[in-house]
């Protein structure tokens, strides 16, 4: 699909992309490979994630985005190849020291995962809390407040979790995510289950946490025209393979039948 034809179907391939992102990797995989008994999930995987970028990983469902995401931050062991973070092989990192490097990531989850227990901020102060230790509750309080008003949801901190939106929901886990101020931050179809303006609106939330805050961002997501719209680059993955890589005017001109039947249906459905 050609620039041009992307560009009447309304979208601007990488329109809103960070300028300067750098071309140094903050994350690396090496051949990374996963199977379950006999089903081959992941075959050879080799990625680098620039530092400071928008890194967007599609495919259809059931093709190993979840078990990749899992490799990277060790949820799952591979069963060979390499994952390194900057310098670090975290695939070679014994189980505690996996734990403190996981301190860089941030995850914001599908659903949002928030603890129905708990109010707004008593979720939001959780990582601080059990992970980083924190006991000064105002700094805690403070942080709370820095992190909805940065979410443009400020006063909700004494809400349950049923009494939000589902767009709502989203933003208060992205803010859990970001919390402990990660340098990774990982999220998980992001948009899914939000109706097309409310999914705008946390697409360009994603490119806040990234020009704002610097954060480096991976996604994965069915979300085609969203991807290209703000992703700095983009990795298809199909049947555990990955079949095309690169910025998404690459990705736009690979000539695998599979992506350019994806982009064909993706962006024909916006003239609907």
């Amino acid at each position: 699909m050609s620039d041009i034809e992307l560009r009447a179907s309304g979208i601007a391939v990488g329109a809103t992309a960070t300028a300067g992102v750098s071309a140094k990797p903050i994350i690396r995989l090496e051949h990374l490979s996963k199977s379950f008994d006999k089903k081959t999930v992941l075959k050879d995987v080799s990625l680098e994630i620039p530092e400071k970028s928008i890194y967007a990983i599609v495919g259809q469902s059931g093709t190993g985005k979840s078990v990749l995401f899992k490799s990277i931050i060790g949820m799952m062991t591979p069963d060979s190849g390499k994952v390194f973070f900057k310098d670090t092989e975290l695939t070679a990192l014994s189980h505690a020291a996996l734990i403190a490097m996981r301190k860089s990531f941030g995850y914001s989850f599908q659903n949002a995962a928030l603890f129905d227990s708990m109010n707004v901020g008593e979720n939001l102060a959780f990582p601080l809390k059990e992970v980083l230790g924190m006991k000064d509750k105002s700094k805690i309080r403070k942080r709370v407040n820095e992190l909805l008003e940065w979410i443009e949801l400020p006063g909700i901190e004494l809400k349950r979790p049923e009494e939000l939106s589902g767009g709502m929901r989203k933003r208060v886990g992205l803010a859990r995510a970001l919390i402990m101020e990660p340098e990774v931050l990982f999220f998980d179809e992001p948009t899914t289950g939000l109706d097309p303006v409310l999914a705008e609106t946390i697409d360009n939330l994603v490119v806040r946490v990234n020009q704002e805050l610097r954060i480096t961002c991976l996604m994965i997501t069915h979300d085609i025209p969203a991807a290209f719209r703000i992703a700095d680059r983009i990795a298809f993955l199909d049947q555990g393979f990955i079949i095309a890589d690169g910025t998404p005017a690459d990705v736009a001109h690979s000539e695998h039948p599979l992506v350019q039947d994806f982009l064909q249906i993706s962006f024909s459905e916006l003239n609907i």
